[in-house]
């Protein structure tokens, strides 16, 4: 058994990639899958279609790599992290379409807890804020929305997971309930400093404790998958959500290394080790990784259109057909025009957390076309990891004015949005030689689980830089343009 089959089961589609002894990726396979929007600001998923496209994608995977399930150490599984999927525990099927991490539907639930005063308690013991983006108030809503769930749900028929929990059950046909630290992290019910469901925090929300999953590190034995699913048995030996995996997969084993991954939305990371950070800046308290039952935290901001942003000029405006025109328009944008397209179309995450403010775009001439477009849409991306980094530098001191950004996901591939970032930042931006930080996190874990791969520290060593984006825009200018960028911002909040 010298390979192992990484799972990346993502917001838009899912994929397989299977990895050789050396965590080379030798062979992927990619399926997207529908995107449901019912009303505004609700976004839902067909759980049985991204069933199929995980299996589908896994097959493929290993056909294409020409190795058989037998040659496979182990699974790891990553995943589209506060995803929920509630179904029953004797036939699988779900109750509901499961509920995106985008959707915004419990934003009035979330306004009423924080008018009554529990927001406070919530944080301290989860790290996070009552948001819609978590997994709790969703469930919470289709306990109460879909007929009969919640009188199921307390007689114990019924399951509530994040992806990967469910793709664990289906995966070992239906023999374990489980999920990762990091997961669990998310969802609003777990206590992220004693390590276990909050009691308290699951009265308040009106949500049944037998329906939660048991919680284990992130390398574990997480359960064997039925043999008829891929040829063979095998161990599912890694779980992380995706953007721990991405931190894991970019090394960031040091307190005060910080990576940023660029895919649907963004998410940056920053290690604070033994110290859970309680941020006054509204970012996020959260589990990075979690080994032989002790976590390590990280401070968490999240982005939540990042290469959407992109799609929309693909699918919504029709100026360009694919992702890689964004740059050559930018190349050719015309400099002396400053236009600031503020990407808030399901809300704005960190640090503002307005859920129901819309998206905007400011400083438009006779003469913008879609060359300042594509510019202005690259940039947003930009300007809002600064603003992650100026509140993380404003919550921790380890967060130093010599910091190194560590990037990753599809749209670290475009040379011109890195190059900003370093200039808008004022600090190098380090791109690895593997992209795929996600995927190659969890094939590690499931590796070193399974004593295929090397150590921690081992693995840190095999993290190689393929290009580093050095700032090259004055202070000056650096300066005047993220303040146009704020004071957009400003103007777009819903409070105004």
């Amino acid at each position: 058994m010298t390979h192992i089959l990484a799972i990346d089961q993502g917001t838009t589609s899912s994929r397989a990639i299977v990895f050789d002894g050396t965590m080379t990726p030798v062979a992927s396979h990619q399926m997207e899958f529908t995107q449901h929007f019912p009303r505004s600001g609700w976004v839902e998923h067909d759980v049985e279609e991204i069933w199929h496209s995980v299996t589908a994608t896994c097959r493929e995977a290993l056909d294409k790599a020409s190795v058989s399930s037998d040659d496979i150490s182990g699974i790891g599984i990553t995943n589209q992290r506060e995803t929920v999927v509630v179904w029953d525990k004797t036939t699988g099927l779900p109750v509901h379409r499961a509920i995106v991490w985008q959707d915004r539907r419990t934003h009035a639930l979330c306004n009423e807890l924080r008018e009554a005063g529990h927001e406070p308690m919530v944080q301290h013991k989860t790290g996070l804020l009552l948001d819609p983006y978590f997994s709790a108030t969703k469930l919470g809503w289709i306990l109460d929305n879909v007929d009969g769930v919640r009188a199921r749900a307390e007689a114990g028929e019924l399951l509530f997971g994040t992806m990967d929990c469910y793709l664990i059950w289906r995966m070992t046909g239906g023999a374990r309930h489980v999920t990762d630290a990091t997961n669990a992290a998310r969802t609003l019910l777990y206590n992220i400093r004693g390590g276990h469901w909050d009691e308290e925090i699951c009265a308040l929300l009106n949500i049944p404790m037998a329906m939660l999953p048991e919680v284990l590190d992130c390398a574990a034995d997480f359960g064997v998958t039925d043999a008829n699913l891929l040829g063979a048995p095998i161990p599912i030996l890694g779980v992380a959500g995706d953007q721990q995996a991405a931190t894991i997969g970019q090394a960031c084993f040091e307190p005060g290394m910080m990576k940023s991954t660029y895919g649907t939305g963004c998410f940056a990371l920053l290690n604070t080790g033994d110290a859970l950070v309680e941020s006054k800046t509204r970012m996020l308290g959260t589990i990075a990784y979690q080994f032989d039952g002790k976590p390590t935290y990280a401070l968490e901001g999240s982005i939540f259109i990042a290469g959407a942003v992109v799609q929309w000029l693909r699918d919504g405006l029709k100026i360009i057909s694919s992702a890689p025109e964004t740059q050559r328009l930018a190349e050719a944008a015309d400099p002396e025009q400053d236009l600031y397209l503020v990407p808030a179309f399901t809300g704005l995450g960190a640090p503002y957390w307005d859920a129901e403010c819309r998206g905007a775009v400011f400083g438009l001439t006779r003469g913008t076309g879609p060359e300042e477009f594509a510019k202005a849409a690259l940039e947003s991306v930009g300007f809002q990891t600064r603003d992650l980094w100026e509140a993380m530098r404003a919550d921790w001191q380890g967060a130093g004015e010599s910091s190194i950004l560590r990037v990753d996901g599809g749209m670290s591939a475009s040379d011109w949005t890195m190059q900003f970032l370093a200039d808008i930042l004022g600090a190098p931006v380090h791109r690895p030689h593997v992209l795929e930080t996600t995927a190659l996190g969890v094939a590690w874990l499931a590796g070193s689980r399974a004593g295929l791969y090397p150590d921690q520290k081992g693995f840190s060593e095999t993290w190689a830089l393929q290009q580093e984006f050095v700032p090259s825009l004055d202070a000056q200018r650096r300066d005047r343009r993220y303040e146009g960028w704020k004071d957009a911002v400003s103007r777009t909040l819903s409070k105004l």
